[in-house]
C-alpha cells in the first residue's frame, strides 16, 4: 500500500489520485472516478470533491494508497 501524504486535514480524491500520479491530470481523474473505477474504504465512490481523511483508502487500477498527515 503507498501513501499519500497531506499537510491540510483533507484532500479531495481527484487531487489524491494526481498526487499519487494514478492519473495524469485532473480530466483523467473524472473520467475514472465517473467511470466507478476507483474505490474509497472499500466502497465505489463516484465524487471527484470527496474529502479523503488520515487514514482513508483509495483503490484504483490494480493499487492501493492510504492517506497519511505529515
Amino acid at each position: 500500500m503507498e501513501k499519500i501524504y497531506i499537510r491540510d486535514d483533507f484532500i479531495k480524491l481527484g487531487q489524491a489520485l494526481k498526487l499519487a500520479g494514478a492519473v495524469g491530470s485532473g480530466v483523467d481523474a473524472k473520467m475514472v472516478i465517473n467511470d466507478g473505477e476507483v474505490k474509497v474504504n472499500n466502497e465505489v465512490c463516484t465524487q471527484r470533491g470527496k474529502k479523503l481523511i488520515e487514514n482513508d483508502t483509495v483503490s484504483f487500477d490494480g493499487k492501493e494508497y492510504i492517506i497519511c498527515k505529515m
